[in-house]
């Protein structure tokens, strides 16, 4: 169990360091092709690590749209009203739909399964209705435009170079705040996802690390909102349409649903192959979905998943081990 856990920290802190090869592309090509992939692959690991967050407890949750909206609108409106440092912009994004998800919890957590999972839908749809009829303070169907670019101690961040960086930074703000609380309430979070019962019986107040969880995810998914508003200079409804969340989603499960590096590794080959695929107009649906096919029939534990469950029954085969001894690859 040690041997494991200390695995998955490293594999977690190997899609820390992967996040953080992304600010050379912008120092090293002016290619807008690579720009573009480097800001879209750093906002969906962003969200896609805000999915992983509740996956940890067993709970697919659908809210990350939404958190997103809540946390990018929330740094347009104080960006529009003079406050462009970056820092703060970064405590508003993460904090305000952190908070708004406490009542939220409140309600959602007591639910299992798809109840949970049509709930937290749900909820993306009635916020996208909330800033449709509140034109004065989200502007409604246009948005907030004409955000202004954040600033560091002065400095405006507005080249295109900056803009990237500016985003990937926020992206690796979210994977560091992911990996110290999944690592901190690992013990606690695979417990309630193998065993709430269990758990509970054991003196693990599960409702306690399902509202810390739940808590974190808003407040990443909020960091990915800033982080695409940033790119766009706008806060737009269609941005944070409830069916994105099906892509995060996606980036999980292809690269691996146990372990950040899964996410990353999800999040960059499949922000790629979209790109790659828009080529063929009318195929690209067809081929992102054959693609998803093949993968998760290929490698019904992720990419990464897969490959550390090859590792392990290769070295269960060394050791003489037998193969039913070893634990399922994360």
């Amino acid at each position: 169990m040690t041997s494991n856990r200390h695995r998955d920290f490293t594999l977690d802190r190997l899609g820390v360091a992967l996040l953080f090869l992304l600010p050379l592309v912008p120092l090293v090509t002016t290619s807008p092709l690579l720009s573009s992939l480097t800001y879209q692959s750093a906002i969906g690991a962003s969200a896609a690590l805000a999915v992983y967050i509740m996956l940890r407890m067993g709970l697919l949750s659908f809210t990350v749209p939404a958190f997103m909206a809540i946390g990018g609108y929330a740094a347009a409106m104080v960006a529009k009203a003079g406050t462009t440092e970056l820092v703060p912009l970064l405590i508003v994004a993460f904090a305000v739909p952190a908070i708004a998800a406490l009542p939220l919890g409140m309600l959602v957590l007591r639910l299992r399964g798809v109840y949970f999972i049509f709930v937290t839908f749900v909820f993306n749809e009635i916020l996208q209705l909330v800033i449709f009829e509140t034109p004065t303070l989200t502007g409604g169907s246009d948005g907030i435009v004409g955000v202004p670019p954040p600033t560091l101690f002065g400095i405006v961040l507005g080249s295109p170079a900056q803009q990237v960086l500016v985003t990937v930074a926020i992206s690796l703000i979210a994977a560091l705040i992911t990996l110290c609380v999944v690592q901190r309430f690992r013990p606690e979070f695979s417990s309630i996802e193998e065993n709430e019962t269990l758990a509970e019986s054991l003196g693990v107040a599960a409702w306690k690390y399902r509202t810390i969880g739940f808590v974190a995810s808003a407040g990443v998914s909020g960091l990915a909102g800033f982080a695409l508003v940033n790119m766009l200079y706008t806060a737009h409804p269609s941005s944070f349409a409830s069916w994105s969340v099906n892509s995060y989603i996606a980036y999980v499960f292809v690269g691996g649903r146990n372990t950040m590096l899964g996410v990353v590794v999800g999040s960059l080959l499949l922000v790629t192959m979209t790109n790659f695929f828009s080529g063929y107009a009318h195929l690209s649906t067809a081929l992102f979905g054959a693609l998803l096919l093949t993968v998760m029939m290929a490698a019904p534990g992720g990419l990464v998943g897969t490959v550390v469950r090859l590792y392990d029954v290769r070295r269960a085969r060394d050791r003489r081990i037998p193969v039913s001894e070893v634990q399922p690859g994360v």
